[in-house]
């Protein structure tokens, strides 16, 4: 049986009244978790830690050039590596604060939690608040830092998504009662985010709330619908914004202009073509001395790719493949024993690291046009961090409540 039709079989009688009831059973079993070593999940916890660590040591050689050689850097060497080292501090204890807050009170904030997104991306686009970077404004500026609310939108759509799902589960199969409320909010949150302009970040977020959806038992008629409209607005995009049409054309054939529209996109290649099988050794990258651009960010997987070759490619790869297949898992597991929002919260996060993953790893190869997408867990950058830990953080959660509600019996 699909995803979707363990889901009806199981809901149909919820309600408030049992909402509530296993809320106040389980906040009481579960609000303060003493977790031995045995029950955090090594197939989860290991190839996340490995993937921050990793990201760690490639982001400082990828940007000790560029921070050795910009005055904005104070010529320091060492200046990304020691904000990304707070950043991944200030990340790992938000996973741990995270994981300790039961799974029952996530879904009450997660409409709250919405909307402030919401408001965060509205307050970004005001003149003389948000931080504009490039032409885009994405980024609120708070002291030393910067907040990129797009990057907490991922988080926050993945709890909406699932507490979305959960309440219309009845209705799912109706386009007006279950899709279209969803839909709007996501058209909401689209239009920000393209003012902004952040094209890559809409992506993510659309993927992640209509994946739920379709998890949850949308009709498929109406996935067909989504995908031709989707295609329609694709097209329309790219003809009223000229920059996308450029990256679309320097994507096709990124050699026909390599100073101009293809220069990003064909210095990536070179440094996959130098790496080869073991790469030219951690440190011996050519393309990060100020010839590729964002370079310890959006490209870092290029970096990676001519330091430590192909192997090292497969091996990131293999990392989040198996992160990924293991919070499908952890999400089946939970809605086995009814946990239905905390099962696709779990299946969402998967969805979220997965896709943008993989369009991450899709520009870097030249497979994909040019868009600004961090690798999740490893790039440089706070706002990004932050939210990876807190989903890893409620992933660890769902997983420990999981089992210790099999080992305990009903909650």
């Amino acid at each position: 049986m699909n995803l979707a039709g363990v889901l009806k079989k199981g809901f149909g009688g919820w309600g408030a009244n049992r909402s509530d009831g296993i809320a106040a059973r389980t906040v009481g079993r579960l609000a303060k978790p003493r977790v031995p070593v045995s029950e955090i999940d090594p197939v989860l916890a290991w190839p996340a830690a490995i993937l921050l660590a990793l990201g760690l040591v490639m982001v400082y050689s990828a940007s000790i050039a560029t921070a050795e050689g910009s005055a904005f850097t104070g010529h320091q060497a060492d200046y990304f590596l020691i904000r990304h080292i707070m950043f991944l501090a200030v990340g790992v204890v938000s996973g741990l604060v995270a994981f300790r807050v039961p799974m029952v009170i996530w879904q009450r904030m997660a409409l709250g939690l919405f909307l402030l997104g919401i408001v965060l991306l509205a307050i970004t686009l005001v003149p003389g608040i948000g931080h504009k970077v490039g032409g885009a404004r994405r980024w609120l500026p708070l002291g030393s830092v910067n907040l990129q609310p797009s990057e907490l939108m991922k988080f926050f759509v993945a709890l909406y998504a699932a507490d979305y799902t959960v309440r219309k589960l009845d209705v799912m199969g109706s386009f007006k009662k279950g899709f279209l409320p969803m839909m709007v909010g996501i058209l909401i949150v689209g239009c920000l985010l393209l003012f902004e302009p952040d094209f890559g970040a809409f992506v993510v977020v659309a993927t992640i709330a209509f994946g739920v959806l379709f998890l949850g038992g949308v009709n498929i008629r109406v996935f067909l619908l989504l995908g031709v409209v989707a295609l329609v607005c694709f097209v329309l995009l790219i003809w009223a914004h000229p920059y996308m049409y450029a990256r679309i054309t320097g994507f096709m054939n990124p050699w026909a202009d390599p100073f101009g529209d293809g220069y990003q996109l064909t210095h990536a290649l070179i440094a996959f073509g130098r790496g080869e099988w073991f790469g030219v050794g951690l440190g011996g990258s050519i393309e990060k001395l100020f010839y590729l651009p964002e370079s310890h960010t959006d490209f870092l997987l290029a970096v990676i790719a001519e330091e430590l070759g192909f192997i090292g490619v497969l091996f990131v790869i293999g990392l989040f493949g198996v992160l990924v297949q293991r919070a499908f898992i952890i999400g089946r597991e939970a809605i086995r024993i009814e946990r239905y929002f905390s099962g696709l919260v779990a299946q969402a996060i998967g969805l979220w690291i997965g896709v943008q993953a993989f369009i991450s790893m899709g520009v870097n190869m030249g497979l994909l046009p040019t868009k600004g997408l961090t690798l999740p867990l490893m790039s440089y950058g706070g706002s990004a961090l932050l939210a990876n830990c807190l989903a890893l953080g409620i992933l660890l959660r769902v997983d420990w409540e999981t089992r210790v509600l099999k080992r305990g019996g009903n909650a």
